[in-house]
């Protein structure tokens, strides 16, 4: 026995500096574990996100129906706006950019124009759609939405809009088929010199995860 040496108090230490080695293995290990985690979850997201963007102008057209038995064949890159007495009918060609499908939501129309740069409007003002409509990733679909009632305040100036052939703004609201990642395009009407409407797109907004800008 070396003289001097206290082994319980060495045993001690010793113990104390091995646990301490392996706790900070642990965390170096948990924190590891949890940065991968991370990774694979934002890869798992981006997989599922979608991107709408206007239908190109070789883009096939799309036939769209409402329930009154309405129906219009839209042209690539482009809409329809028309307004009646009684119900006011919006849509457009709409192509899918990202890499999950797309869930549309809602819609809401602006009859002025805006600056995309004040951000936009409350998720509560949103028109509800009838009815989910699908865009597949990289394919084309279509979006509508309608005026129904013309005591509804939105009628009125809608419909001045569409009759003096004015550029107007629609934002609508969609997300991934787990109805996670909302997102709001705003997509711009400009009337052609034939009658028919240019639609072109203004902005991206994040809603269920932080704006880049």
């Amino acid at each position: 026995m070396i003289a001097g040496i206290d082994w319980v108090a060495a045993s001690g230490i010793a113990t104390a500096v091995a646990t301490l080695v392996l706790a900070l293995a642990t965390f170096a290990s948990v924190r590891s574990a949890n940065r991968a985690a991370r990774a694979a979850e934002r890869s798992l997201l981006a997989n599922l996100r979608p991107v709408l963007m206007p239908s190109r102008p070789e883009d096939p057209p799309q036939k769209v129906g409402f329930m009154d038995d309405k129906w219009f064949l839209i042209p690539g890159n482009q809409g329809v706006a028309e307004a009646t007495d009684e119900s006011i009918y919006l849509a457009m060609g709409v192509r899918n950019v990202g890499s999950g499908i797309a869930v549309l939501h809602g819609w809401y129309m602006h009859t002025d124009r805006i600056s995309v740069r004040e951000g936009h409007v409350p998720l509560e003002d949103f028109r509800r759609l009838t009815r989910d409509l699908y865009v597949a990733p990289g394919d084309v679909a279509f979006w509508q939405g309608a005026f129904r009632d013309p005591a509804d305040p939105g009628f009125g100036p809608s419909r001045a809009a569409i009759d003096s052939r004015q550029p107007f703004g629609v934002e609508v609201l969609y997300g991934d088929h787990e109805l996670g990642q909302r997102s709001i395009t705003y997509f711009s009407f400009l009337p052609r010199d034939d009658g028919a409407w240019f639609v072109t797109v203004a902005r991206h907004w994040n809603v269920d995860r932080p704006d880049p800008r």
